[in-house]
């Protein structure tokens, strides 16, 4: 093996190890949290806080993101900015959980933190995530005529997740975990123009193949 080739092994496996090492500290993080939000029932209103605060440092605002998540502030000056952002506006143990995670300096991971918060608390109350793409929004009929269903399919509680994608021209994309059923205008129409230009090759293939042979 070159030079080249051990030092790129090398950083693929540091890279691993260094996804790993997250993955496992998030997870001890996700447990600890979801046991006190467990403790003083708050399971569910824990998630939405943690999927709002990152929604709100998603690309869109970029400033936020670096203020919180990047390593160019120190940690006394994040917890000072985190009390005057979230005391009064969020539960006390959601503000208790920043500033004990931005104590250990570890913002960074409150992605997999709620992920894996997600997946707990899914796994424990036997729910299962469903994201559904849909090129207008879901009537409330229609919505429920779909937990109905999935719920029938899957023996799951369905929590969905449902995203508005005008390319999709009508109908509606449904994926839970690998399984993805494709329903939209868009798929059908791809769907036949595959199929009309497999069937004009052949007819344009069975020609040549007639042409020789009269050869």
């Amino acid at each position: 093996m070159s030079d080249t080739s051990e030092l790129q092994a090398a950083s693929g496996l540091a890279r691993l190890a260094a996804d790993t090492g997250a993955q496992r500290v998030a997870r001890t993080y996700a447990e600890a949290l979801l046991a006190e939000a467990e403790k003083y029932n708050v399971v569910e209103e824990i998630r939405q806080e943690l999927d709002d605060l990152l929604s709100s440092v998603s690309a869109p605002h970029a400033a936020i993101r670096d203020f919180f998540l990047g390593g160019l502030v120190g940690r006394d000056r994040r917890a000072v900015a985190l009390r005057k952002a979230f005391e009064g506006k969020v539960s006390p143990l959601f503000l208790h959980f920043l500033l004990v995670v931005n104590e250990h300096e570890r913002l960074e991971l409150l992605r997999p933190i709620l992920n894996v918060y997600s997946a707990l608390v899914e796994e424990r109350s036997n729910q299962v995530r469903v994201l559904v793409r849909s090129a207008v929004p879901l009537p409330d009929d229609q919505r429920e005529r779909l937990v109905g269903q999935l719920r029938q399919m899957t023996k799951k509680e369905p929590v969905l997740s449902t995203r508005v994608d005008p390319d999709l021209l009508g109908g509606l994309v449904v994926q839970v975990g690998d399984w993805r059923y494709d329903a939209s205008v868009q798929h059908q129409l791809d769907t036949i123009r595959n199929q009309l230009i497999e069937s004009s090759s052949h007819e344009i293939q069975a020609g040549r193949d007639r042409f020789s042979s009269a050869e």
